[in-house]
């Protein structure tokens, strides 16, 4: 079995730095919820929108996370974003076109604590799951 890539964020990022951003980010913070793996109960994080080009996008900063695979799995989740609930699904970019995507991400996200150092840490763009999001009818 082949370990991919994951940082753990810190604890204050973990507990706190989600709900601070919702609160004075709110424009850019949503929340995201994937219905698990094996459990197909919902689980909910909190996690920036990349858009770029028209185009919407999850990029998981911290590598291979739980909401990666479990948005992998299932291809369909929710964002809520100031009250309004959306069902989406999600494509995961194949990382050789992933690159803009980084780039952009870190232009508009890479100011948040930890999210510059993760990507110092792990520059490679197939160490950051990535999905292409619509939302479904």
């Amino acid at each position: 079995m082949t370990s991919k890539p994951y940082e753990r964020p810190p604890w204050a990022a973990r507990v706190i730095g989600g709900r601070m951003a919702k609160l004075f980010r709110p424009s850019i913070v949503c929340t995201l919820a994937v219905p698990g793996r094996t459990s197909g109960n919902w689980h909910s994080t909190p996690i920036a929108v990349l858009e770029h080009d028209g185009q919407r996008y999850l990029v998981a900063a911290f590598g291979d996370t739980e909401w990666s695979r479990n948005l992998r799995a299932a291809g369909t989740g929710r964002l809520t974003r100031r009250g309004q609930t959306e069902d989406i699904t999600a494509v995961e970019v194949p990382a050789e076109q992933r690159q803009p995507l980084m780039d952009a991400y870190l232009n508009d996200f890479g100011k948040f604590p930890n999210v510059g150092r993760t990507f110092r840490t792990m520059p490679d763009p197939a160490d950051h799951p990535t999905f292409a999001i619509t939302t479904r009818s």
